[in-house]
């Protein structure tokens, strides 16, 4: 029970950590970057451009905050279900950060849509004209693949059956 205690007390501060550096990009974006130019990074492969995005990735479901917030709150909940599952072994300290990356990349972008109205993109990758982006954006793609990868060369099936056993066992 003590390791269930030091994981969950590591996992929140994890989560405070990742969004306090999201939340302070997003400020300094707002500070420096909203109505000025473009400012290149790297010349014709990356620079910091302000832009309020009212909807999800890739500007899908503009306008659909209420649905969005919701959407977010749900994934929210499923991460605590999951995570509060996860056996407290070394063995599973990649699936804690995922579901660390995972939490505070969409509690970070929920928090701007329900104080904003809208979400803080700042980051992009001009060479591809990739949309732009911010530091949430990151931590849920890089979870995204964590997963893929974990899944496809670490983990095996019964790694996953903590989800299936009820609490108590």
């Amino acid at each position: 029970m003590q390791n269930r205690g030091k994981n969950l007390i590591g996992g929140i501060l994890g989560i405070l950590f990742l969004l306090g550096l999201d939340q302070g990009s997003k400020l300094w974006a707002v500070a420096n970057l909203k109505d000025q130019p473009a400012i290149p990074v790297v010349s014709d492969v990356f620079e910091l451009q302000y832009l309020e995005n009212h909807g999800a990735a890739f500007g899908i479901l503009q306008g659909r905050r209420l649905f969005l917030l919701a959407f977010t709150l749900l994934i929210f909940v499923a991460l605590i279900f999951i995570y509060l599952r996860i056996p407290p072994e070394r063995h599973y300290l990649p699936m804690q950060i995922i579901c660390m990356l995972v939490a505070a990349g969409a509690i970070g972008n929920m928090a701007d849509r329900f104080i904003r109205g809208y979400v803080v993109d700042f980051l992009y990758f001009s060479l591809i004209d990739f949309p732009i982006f911010n530091l949430a954006d990151c931590y849920v793609t890089v979870s995204c693949g964590m997963v893929f990868l974990f899944v496809l060369f670490f983990y095996r099936e019964d790694d996953f059956s903590f989800l299936l056993r009820n609490k108590g066992e």
